[in-house]
């Protein structure tokens, strides 16, 4: 065959890969790959190896993020399906970071339970190796396959506990609706394909903004698409799984997935609203409008009711996705194609959208640090147990007050900043949607300060119900922990040009009509 192709004058050509621009992700997977051999070899006496080998690996992996970032120049391969710009290299560098301080809340967590494995941190390796992958993907099938590497591995993660009910049930919950919106998005994707003829992105730009394509189909196609995302972001009303999934499954996977995983459907959605759905502005549009505001007014009113302090942060996990998504709803074909300084305004939702999800990780996954700590002790994630935790324990109780009140807004810890950076990205269109949706985000914040307040009066103000006055003992992974993600809320909220000057990323680069 290969001898007749010549003749007839075929030839083949073996695609050109950047091994630079595609080194953080092959780095992941020669570590996961190592883990598993060590695993297969050694098995339970390469614990303390597998640990260090997994922090190694990220660590590594942030290096060539570096340099790609200090050399400045994007860069394309597989026909324009992965590409690593300004947008990507962030987005890497905050899945890396989240994921290692995962680690550090996992190393005693998960040793001192009766479910250790060393596959824990291939799962959690080959997860972070799917959304380093979905940063960079441009093309349907990528993304799909992106978002099915980073899911599985989270479906068997959040049911570690295997001896737990509670457990096993958070991962089957998880894994059916996970399974079920898996189906929903290829099939919107399908239809996608078929309107547009290509699986890229930019392609398929082009063609649903024609205006000699089937309006239904493409109509449909987006529609589902954008419910497959939702269900990864858990927006109201595709969020029925979180509560019950970050309460069974292990503090540190729930970190994990309340962050990392949560940052990877928005990079995601991101892509193809920005890069692929653009022209369709007028589908996309009112239904993000709509996920946005559910989910802030859901996500802070059931929030208020909780007694359990995983479930609230769970609930609050859903109203932030609110927050996080209402950028997005003021992005429209009118920003990108009307040239001009109209092209701002989708570069600063994109950009607000980014900044609120890096200040957003620290905070959150200080708050279930101290979960975890507290723990410990108490032995129980009802808010009660927090009940004069500043009379024993006054360090976890400031951090956990840093951590809560950044993720209500208050200056000067960094949530302050990303909710500016959503309120400047709504107002600045000067529509009546994003006005709207500005007011929405104002009074949800005013709401939510007040659940976070009960718990830090529970911790300031009331007594210790038991009258037990021993220190809670942090380990040193756990503590270490607790001060990345301290220094990195503080560092946010005093000086924002920090975390600003990071995100001053744009996908239209281009896009145009």
């Amino acid at each position: 065959m290969l001898a007749a192709l010549v003749q007839a004058g075929g030839s083949f050509s073996r695609p050109s890969v950047d091994w630079h621009a595609a080194s953080p992700e092959l780095i992941l997977l020669g570590v996961g790959v190592l883990i598993t051999v060590i695993d297969v070899v050694w098995k339970q006496r390469a614990r303390s190896l597998v640990v260090g080998l997994s922090s190694v690996g990220l660590l590594a992996a942030l290096v060539p993020v570096v340099t790609l970032a200090v050399d400045g120049t994007p860069r394309s391969m597989f026909g324009g399906a992965f590409v690593v710009d300004d947008y990507a290299l962030i987005m890497k560098a905050i899945f890396l970071l989240s994921a290692y301080v995962v680690v550090l809340m996992s190393t005693n967590y998960i040793a001192e339970g009766d479910y250790w494995e060393n596959e824990y941190y291939s799962m959690l390796l080959t997860s972070v190796l799917g959304m380093l992958l979905m940063t960079s993907a441009r093309d349907l099938i990528s993304i799909f396959v992106a978002l099915e590497l980073l899911s599985i591995p989270a479906y068997m993660l959040a049911t570690w506990r295997k001896r737990d009910l509670k457990s096993n049930e958070a991962g089957l919950k998880y894994y059916l609706m996970g399974v079920f919106a898996s189906a929903i998005m290829l099939y919107g994707m399908s239809l996608l394909y078929g309107s547009a003829g290509t699986t890229l992105l930019t392609g398929i730009n082009k063609a649903v903004s024609a205006t000699d394509k089937p309006t239904a189909v493409v109509t449909l196609g987006v529609v589902f698409v954008l419910i497959g995302f939702a269900f990864k972001v858990s927006a109201v009303p595709f969020h029925t799984w979180a509560p019950d999934t970050y309460e069974g499954a292990p503090t540190p996977v729930t970190a994990f997935l309340s962050v990392a995983s949560k940052a990877a459907g928005f990079v995601g959605l991101m892509n193809i609203l920005f890069v692929g759905l653009i022209g369709r502005s007028d589908v996309y549009q009112p239904l993000i409008w709509i996920l946005a505001a559910a989910s802030m007014i859901v996500g802070n009113t059931v929030a208020l009711r909780q007694t359990n302090i995983v479930r609230m942060l769970a609930y609050s996990s859903i109203a932030h996705a609110g927050y996080m998504l209402a950028p997005l709803a003021v992005v429209s074909a009118d920003v990108v194609f009307a040239g001009g300084g109209s092209v701002v305004v989708a570069d600063q939702a994109l950009r607000a959208t980014v900044t609120y999800l890096a200040i957003y990780a620290a905070a959150n996954l200080g708050a279930f640090a101290v979960v975890i700590a507290v723990a410990r002790k108490i032995r129980t994630a009802e808010i009660d147990g927090y009940q004069g935790l500043f009379r024993y324990a006054p360090g976890l109780t400031v951090l956990m007050t840093i951590f809560l009140f950044s993720l209500a807004g208050i200056p000067p810890l960094g949530g302050w900043f990303g909710k500016f950076r959503v309120l400047e990205a709504l107002i600045s269109p000067g529509t009546a949607w994003g006005s709207t949706l500005a007011l929405l985000v104002v009074v949800n914040s005013v709401v939510a300060l007040y659940y976070y307040g009960r718990v830090a009066v529970k911790m300031w103000v009331e007594e210790v119900p038991d009258g037990d006055m021993t220190p809670v003992r942090v380990p040193v992974s756990l503590a270490a922990a607790l001060g990345l993600t301290a220094v990195a809320t503080l560092a946010f909220g005093v000086g924002p040009g920090l975390i600003g000057h990071f995100t001053e990323v744009s996908l239209l680069a281009g896009i145009g009509g």
